[in-house]
């Protein structure tokens, strides 16, 4: 039974062409995969379906959910469509949240709208929504704010609330991107769990061929507002024909070439670091307990070196980072640069806080959008003794900007006016400019498509050569600690847990938590990436 169908769809914002002759089809209990780069039109195609399109849209040709005319429909009949029929799940559930709310208010709400039904009833059925998102009443009471939740937790509640009137079409807009990877492979689990048990539709739209690759039946590429080829999962793997998928296959699989190698002589020594926080008070006697989020951790990285830091989502990475570069002062252990403790005292260390910079996830976030990019790129500056001016710092800037593939025009425009490689490349520039030793870069091509990240890993490494620079790459992506590192560490409940060269690590892992992550991280099949480096 054909549950979603979409003949020649276009899509003009304002006079914009946004979707040009768009076709697909949903059956019920399907797995229909749409991959893209950003804007390729995906997220528009799953908003015309839902029809939740801005002002200014003018949309064309058909879409027909369940018998019903999308196009054709009033906003009062869309409205009652809207959960009963289809239902859709966003990438970042912090956003599609009530901070007010608790999870089951939010959840009940979404019945109550929809249903004729009393308040108790819509609460039973809340409880019930979430059990099978696996957030039991038990450990997960109705009760919790989303603050008080996971990022995968806080995913399960978005799709409690989607599946709560059970509909017959789920549409996912790249539910997995922000989140690690166990925790990936378990929502992605939850999600195909679902699609059987109630027999729904679901189309699921990310950036992530692998991801893809193993959730869905059917698979449709999608380039620049236009279907470029589509069919069958495993058919269309194996047989892409059109240029961008075979491009896009590459990119999934990419190594960047690279001609340094590490020194052996360390560059960073961290020697048995603790760092512990506080906890609320507790216990019969109202003690006051701690949390150790990083425990006897120790390493080095040598001169060169791309050493990768795996792990979960509160493993301690950032924890271990911030104390590196000497944000939080840890509470026993050393961590030094070239022989030079981070820390003079309880004070940083400032000779050697500037010889150490970091790239973050959000390099939108991590800018002032109301600074040009000149004044954005020498931030570091503040970390000199007799930081360059004038005409010194304008030559500079325009330098770091050019080292990153950039124009030295760039430092007079604002962030807003580049696309997020470009505004990565920014990021790195600004790492750049005052010539570090180290560069932590702390899930810097996570959010960034598998093209766009193909780039940013190239000019790493061609940074890393021509400047001689150290990387320490924290990461939930195995795939690009896999393609990009020498050496990785995997860290569990604050501890390192196993080490080792990364091909040796990924090809026979020794401890169960690292067994367990390199299975829960989604990968091509093996003749498929043969196929990808073929190209």
């Amino acid at each position: 039974m054909t549950l979603l169908r979409i003949d020649g769809l276009s899509l003009d914002i304002r006079g914009t062409p946004i979707l040009r002759d768009v076709s697909l089809s949903v059956e019920a209990g399907q797995i229909v995969g749409v991959i893209g780069e950003s804007g390729s039109g995906k997220s528009m195609t799953a908003f015309s379906v839902m029809q939740l399109l801005p002002e200014g849209s003018v949309c064309s040709g058909r879409i027909s959910l369940s018998g019903h005319e999308m196009l054709a429909l009033s906003e009062d009949h869309l409205c009652r469509l809207r959960g009963n029929d289809v239902s859709m799940v966003f990438q970042e559930p912090m956003t599609a949240l009530n901070p007010l709310k608790t999870i089951g208010e939010q959840v009940a709400e979404t019945i109550l709208i929809h249903e004729r039904t009393s308040a108790e009833d819509a609460r039973h059925r809340a409880a019930e929504a979430l059990t099978r998102a696996e957030l039991p009443q038990d450990r997960f009471p109705l009760s919790r704010y989303p603050h008080e939740l996971s990022g995968g937790q806080r995913q399960r509640v978005v799709i409690a609330m989607a599946i709560a009137l059970r509909p017959k079409l789920l549409i996912a807009d790249e539910p997995t991107t922000a989140l690690d990877v166990t925790t990936q492979a378990e929502i992605l689990t939850l999600l195909k769990r679902l699609v059987q048990e109630d027999g729904m539709g679901l189309l699921m739209i990310s950036h992530d061929l692998a991801v893809v690759a193993d959730m869905a039946d059917h698979i449709v590429i999608m380039r620049r507002g236009e279907v470029v080829e589509q069919g069958p999962a495993q058919s269309l793997l194996r047989g892409m024909r059109h240029p961008y998928s075979l491009a896009l296959l590459a990119a999934s699989d990419h190594v960047p070439d690279r001609e340094g190698a590490p020194q052996d002589t360390p560059l960073l020594q961290v020697r048995d670091v603790i760092r512990d926080y506080p906890t609320p008070r507790k216990g019969l006697w109202g003690t006051p307990g701690t949390f150790r989020a990083v425990d006897g951790v120790s390493f080095d990285i040598r001169r060169g070196e791309n050493l990768g830091l795996v792990g979960e989502s509160g493993c301690g990475k950032s924890t271990l980072t911030r104390a590196i570069l000497g944000l939080e002062e840890v509470q026993s252990g050393t961590i030094a640069l070239d022989g030079a403790p981070v820390f003079a005292g309880h004070k940083p260390n400032r000779a050697v806080r500037r010889r150490m910079q970091v790239v973050f996830q959000d390099p939108y976030g991590s800018f002032n959008p109301r600074h040009k990019v000149g004044r954005l790129v020498c931030e570091p500056f503040h970390l000199l003794d007799n930081p360059p001016a004038g005409a010194d710092r304008d030559r500079a800037i325009a330098k770091a900007l050019e080292s990153v593939g950039l124009s030295a025009d760039d430092a007079g425009k604002y962030i807003h006016e580049f696309s997020g490689g470009q505004r990565q490349r920014i990021a790195i520039a600004r790492a750049l400019i005052i010539k570090p030793d180290l560069i932590i870069l702390d899930e810097a091509v996570s959010a960034l498509d598998v093209s766009v990240r193909a780039q940013v890993l190239d000019l790493l490494a061609d940074l890393s050569d021509r400047f001689g620079l150290t990387y320490l790459f924290i990461s939930h992506d195995l795939s690009v600690v896999r393609s990009i590192t020498d050496r990785v560490l995997v860290m569990q409940a604050g501890k390192i847990v196993e080490q080792g060269e990364t091909a040796q690590v990924f090809a026979d892992p020794q401890h169960p938590y690292t067994q367990q992550l390199i299975a829960a991280a989604p990968q091509l099949p093996q003749d498929v990436r043969k196929l990808a480096h073929e190209h």
